[in-house]
């Protein structure tokens, strides 16, 4: 065989070999970069939705989870505390819940799916401060119901977190997503399957 003469066979072998070579060695060189467009475990989990067991909440009481990096209050209310809330309509800002501060399931009077249980953001929609759970009557005014009150700019919510009149804050307090898993587990941050 001359200088001149081409091996084809041999030409086409080290062309593939190293195409498969350079393919192997390109996937190894963007696996970490690829990596770095994947979210945390860390955040991952802040986003996750949150188990809560409500069996244990006495009526009146309010416990706080951590959802997504924002308090998430859940009221279990008293007969008492439903009946209050119709009376206070004239006195709120929107008090049919018509600004889309909650899903479709909890736009009425409770703001809930099962009125004894209010889950909602507690943060203020003012400014984002955390308001004060108030739900002894007369503890901030002598009219006072009960419900929510933001000590940073005077901000109040009844204990539907429907806003008042005439406070800093502009609408009611949002309402997560959530559902019932059973009758005693509230699951916050998923509301799939949940109907209207």
């Amino acid at each position: 065989m001359s200088t001149n003469e081409v091996d084809l066979g041999r030409r086409r072998f080290l062309t593939t070999a190293t195409t498969v070579v350079g393919g192997v060695g390109a996937l190894f060189a963007l696996t970490p970069f690829l990596s770095a467009w994947k979210p945390s475990a860390r955040a991952q989990a802040a986003g996750a939705p949150v188990q809560v067991d409500v069996s244990l909440l006495d009526e009146g009481q309010q416990m706080t989870v951590e959802w997504r990096g924002r308090p998430i209050w859940i009221v279990r209310r008293s007969k008492q505390m439903l009946a209050e809330l119709p009376k206070l309509d004239s006195k709120l800002r929107d008090p049919n819940s018509e600004e889309p501060q909650q899903p479709n399931y909890a736009v009425n009077g409770y703001r809930s799916i099962k009125p004894e249980f209010l889950v909602a953001v507690g943060l203020c929609t003012h400014l984002g401060c955390v308001p004060s759970y108030r739900p002894t009557p007369a503890s901030v005014s002598p009219t006072w119901p009960g419900g929510f009150y933001c000590p940073c700019h005077g901000s109040l919510f009844d204990m539907a977190g429907r806003v008042y009149k005439g406070v800093p804050a502009p609408t009611n307090l949002i309402i997560p997503p959530y559902k019932y898993l059973n009758e005693k587990t509230i699951l916050v941050g998923d509301d799939e399957g949940v109907s209207v």
